[in-house]
């Protein structure tokens, strides 16, 4: 596997194809009965969430944010072994309850909720995460109406960002969450609208690979919540610090240093055993969870020389996997890494385009890649393919069927 990225590791090769969930790539093709498809691969979760375990504090919980791959057997897969489920939409909320998870142990977040997702979290008494004043009030209506009262958590858009993240979601003008000198009005709107008020959540960023940043992060935001907690109706019970794990996509990116995150939260989880006694901190994560583990796997229809550029037209392409195409948040377009399925550690390599089938330039999954020679019929496989592919993408742009998604 030489020249691909150091996190490919989850993927062994045998006989020259990668092996996935214990099978070749070849027949995992055959199992899906066509390309595109992705595969998750149950072992590599696993394995994750066991480091993870085993580096953070025992007292922190570690929620699954659907939203990175909210493929059904995936949830379930995962559910089993986290402490809850973070959700941001109504389908997503469905999902999660068909997971047969306590209902308890999920969370609702996003702007603009609508009146029936509010309806339904409260009907399901989820952990709804308050992002706006019309949301209490809503939620109020239905306590009037139904008498149940909604559990709220306060979202919290701190006055501070996660440095050096993929997306900052936190500090400035953001949609998300209540600004942090708007919420001890917020709070009192709460105690006046009868809801049962649970604790904070502060997400400032995702996608971040220094664990110094994260660290900061963390501490500001605990220390943002002991100050807000001055003004709650109710002892915090829980505190979501945001999630920001990132994982390596690109060359000479570095895996996370997660003993340092452990480390700092071990310290926080001692503060907080002493400033708010009846909290239990949570960490919210997706990508870090399940990104690694998948691939996104299509096949070589057509080998083209274009003035000496050799292109590779396959059946699958951004429709399917926008961000491998660079255009889900990319300043720079770089290359996801790549590489020929069926063919990892073949000897002749060569500089190729891999591009998918659509009438745009933008389709293109590698750029200028050296990789094993590819001829009609061979599989190429996008790595780092597990977290925002499926369901990011413009699946009915030009009218292509969907990829199958298979967990082994």
């Amino acid at each position: 596997m030489k020249g691909l990225h150091a996190a490919l590791a989850n993927f062994p090769v045998e006989n020259g194809e990668l092996v996935v969930g214990g099978m070749p790539i070849t027949r995992l093709a055959q199992t899906a009965g066509s390309t595109p498809f992705y595969v998750y691969d149950r072992a590599a979760i696993d394995a994750r969430i066991a480091a993870l375990r085993n580096a953070l504090p025992a007292q922190v919980h570690v929620h699954y944010a659907m939203k990175a791959n909210p493929m059904p057997a995936l949830v379930r897969h995962v559910a089993r072994q986290v402490d809850g489920l973070d959700v941001a939409s109504a389908g997503e909320l469905a999902v999660a309850l068909d997971a047969d998870v306590d209902p308890r142990t999920i969370s609702f977040a996003g702007p603009g909720k609508t009146d029936r997702e509010l309806e339904a979290a409260l009907a399901a008494d989820v952990l709804v995460n308050i992002e706006s004043f019309r949301e209490i009030r809503l939620l109020a209506r239905e306590r009037d109406r139904t008498g149940r009262r909604a559990r709220v958590a306060v979202r919290v858009n701190p006055d501070f960002e996660l440095k050096s993240s993929g997306m900052r979601m936190g500090g400035g003008p953001k949609q998300f969450g209540i600004d942090a000198e708007d919420v001890p009005r917020a709070l009192r709107e709460i105690a006046s609208a009868g809801l049962a008020f649970e604790g904070f959540h502060v997400f400032s960023g995702s996608q971040n690979l220094r664990a110094e940043a994260i660290c900061e992060a963390q501490t500001n935001a605990f220390e943002l919540v002991l100050r807000l907690a001055e003004h709650a109706p109710a002892p915090v019970r829980t505190l979501n610090l945001g999630g920001g794990f990132g994982i390596p996509y690109f060359p000479g990116e570095q895996p996370l240093d997660l003993p340092a995150v452990g480390a700092r939260l071990a310290t926080l989880v001692e503060t907080s055993a002493k400033a708010l006694p009846e909290a239990t901190l949570v960490v919210e994560l997706g990508r870090y969870l399940v990104g690694e583990a998948g691939l996104y796997v299509c096949r070589v229809i057509d080998r083209k020389i274009s003035r000496g550029q050799v292109f590779l037209v396959t059946d699958g392409g951004l429709h399917h996997h926008l961000a491998a195409s660079g255009n889900f948040g990319q300043v720079i377009r770089k290359n996801y890494p790549v590489s020929i399925g069926n063919r990892v550690d073949a000897a002749e390599q060569e500089v190729v385009s891999v591009v998918g089938p659509l009438c745009t330039p933008l389709d293109l999954l590698a750029d200028r890649m050296s990789l094993p020679r590819a001829n009609e019929g061979d599989l190429v496989a996008v790595y780092q393919s597990g977290a925002y592919g499926y369901t990011a993408s413009p699946l009915r742009f030009l009218g292509h069927p969907p990829p199958r998604e298979i967990l082994v």
